[in-house]
């Protein structure tokens, strides 16, 4: 069932809490987690949890300022990838003993699911004694079965060719590309003042054995828009080299009770570090955290703005920005990955955290999301916008770094909606 398009004044309202800045933060950072030991002591999480069950009566270790290598299986759902069940493990600690060190935080999982996707990730944000370097990257390689919408944001079609309508998709019938994925990515940051970094890095996408096996025609959407931009539709790469302008404030790097983190990025593919085509993107990631209450911090209002312009040149068909594109696939809740995408994309979302058990074992949040692109029959970003929203829960899997397991339900247009399960917040 569909839900009803937001009206002007929410759109409003995200524009507002986008762009318009008059906040205080207070004092910096001083330590990488605002929470005081006694509190830390008094939260309650999975660990507490398992002692309580296995050791019951037996004293517990104290609570440890850094936190060790946590494996655990990796069970998640959410429409883009069916049921997944495998192996992960996660990691965040301190490095030195320096003042204002942001946490560090490393995660690698092997998994399959029952869509036939087999995905294994090696990921790491690690931030030097001081914040002096920070370095981002991961390693990913899969064999995965890409959901496809289709091209643009669902608007109504009043003209074009069969192969344009087919293209812009205008009912979002459900299309599958089988492939192969592996990436590179790494970047290094360097502080140039307090919360600021400078950043370059070079990002290596290789897609290959590409076909829609329920499609032999070729009459989709990728298959369009591939032979028109002058893709091979079986495989490519997408070569790049990044550059990017990073401020954060944000008092802990899984779940922020305060502060800010903004990113502008500049992506340059180019033809002579393999790329099969030329192109330049310009990227902007801004979220902001306010706590809402001093005795209960928690309770936290979040926005969250990603977006993504193409400058120039021509992106691949599973390159463009759209939902669930941003750098952890988790934008767009309500939608699967990629159920609506342009050259050019504009995603904004505002949630809402509260605790629901003093302890803080369980917590909830609801949010709204909205998202808009441009297409190939003449819709511009900002013309037409689709909603969706919904409701989580929040378990603590580990109070020493504030990370938690989150279900959430959402639904949006088109009859989508879905159960995401996933490690540690959104955004």
């Amino acid at each position: 069932m569909k839900i009803k398009q937001f009206s002007k004044i929410s759109v409003v309202l995200l524009a507002l809490m986008a762009f318009g800045e008059g906040y205080s933060y207070g004092q910096a950072i001083k330590q990488q987690d605002s929470l005081h030991k006694d509190s830390v002591k008094s939260t309650y999480d999975i660990a507490d949890l398992i002692h309580q069950i296995f050791r019951p009566g037996k004293p517990q270790k104290p609570a440890q300022k850094k936190s060790g290598i946590t494996p655990m299986p990796s069970i998640a759902y959410n429409p883009s990838i069916g049921a997944q069940i495998g192996l992960k493990a996660v990691a965040g600690r301190v490095l030195g003993h320096e003042p204002n060190t942001l946490m560090s935080i490393a995660a690698t999982s092997a998994s399959i699911t029952t869509k036939g996707i087999i995905y294994f990730y090696l990921a790491h944000n690690v931030y030097t004694p001081g914040n002096r370097w920070n370095f981002q990257g991961s390693l990913v390689a899969a064999k995965t079965v890409v959901p496809d919408f289709g091209f643009g944001i669902g608007a109504k079609v009043t003209g074009g060719s069969p192969e344009e309508v087919i293209l812009a998709n205008p009912d979002r019938k459900g299309y599958v590309i089988h492939g192969q994925y592996y990436n590179f990515r790494e970047k290094v940051y360097k502080q140039v003042m307090d919360h600021l970094f400078v950043g370059a890095g070079v990002s290596i996408d290789i897609r290959r054995a590409l076909e829609d096996k329920s499609n032999p025609d070729g009459l989709t959407p990728y298959h369009i828009y591939s032979k028109e931009k002058g893709f091979k539709t079986d495989h490519y790469l997408a070569n790049g080299f990044l550059f990017n302008l990073q401020y954060t404030t944000r008092d802990n790097q899984n779940r922020a009770h305060k502060g800010i983190y903004a990113d502008a990025g500049l992506r340059v593919n180019q033809s002579w570090i393999g790329s099969t085509k030329n192109a330049v993107q310009v990227t902007t990631d801004f979220r902001k955290y306010w706590s809402l209450s001093s005795k209960n911090p928690e309770h936290v209002l979040a926005f969250w703005n990603w977006g993504s312009y193409l400058v120039s040149g021509t992106l691949p068909y599973l390159e463009l920005p759209g939902t669930g594109k941003d750098a952890n696939y988790r934008s767009g809740r309500g939608y699967t990955v990629g159920y609506f995408k342009g050259t050019d994309y504009f995603y904004s979302e505002l949630e809402y955290r509260f605790p629901i058990t003093a302890n803080k074992f369980l917590s909830g949040v609801t949010f709204v999301n909205v998202q808009t692109a441009n297409d190939n029959l003449g819709t511009k970003i900002f013309q037409k916008w689709q909603p969706a929203g919904g409701a989580g829960l929040r378990i603590l899997f580990n109070k020493a770094t504030r990370t938690n397991l989150c279900v959430d339900y959402a639904f949006g247009n088109y009859g989508a909606k879905g159960l995401f399960l996933g490690l540690n917040e959104v955004f």
